[in-house]
């Protein structure tokens, strides 16, 4: 399994409201590719607070390495991935994705 985390900046003039409804267009592309497991999306509410501008993100939990691909790939992550780029501080760089391959025999 492949466990697909981005966090995300957004700019200070995006609303809740905005963000849910960039996370609900990303709950749909489960809907249409085979091989995502899940998918975990909001706001931090770590207690430790050392999110560091980090406020929002999410997981998604693919199958494996294709499906990964696939998802990349497919015409509304690449829409979805534009919305991100635009509200977030700086842009991609206000973007922090990291892919960790899960070994679920050692879970």
């Amino acid at each position: 399994m492949i466990r697909h985390i981005v966090l995300v900046k957004f700019q200070p003039d995006v609303t809740e409201e905005q963000i849910s409804a960039i996370f609900s267009e990303l709950h749909d592309i489960k809907a249409k590719l085979p091989g995502v497991l899940s998918i975990t999306a909001g706001r931090s509410e770590s207690p430790e607070q050392i999110e560091r501008g980090y406020m929002h993100g999410f997981v998604v939990d693919f199958t494996d390495w294709d499906t990964l691909q696939a998802y990349q790939d497919h015409p509304d992550h690449k829409v979805l991935g534009g919305k991100l780029v635009a509200n977030a501080i700086g842009g991609i760089d206000g973007i922090l994705v990291f892919d960790l391959p899960i070994d679920q025999a050692a879970e």
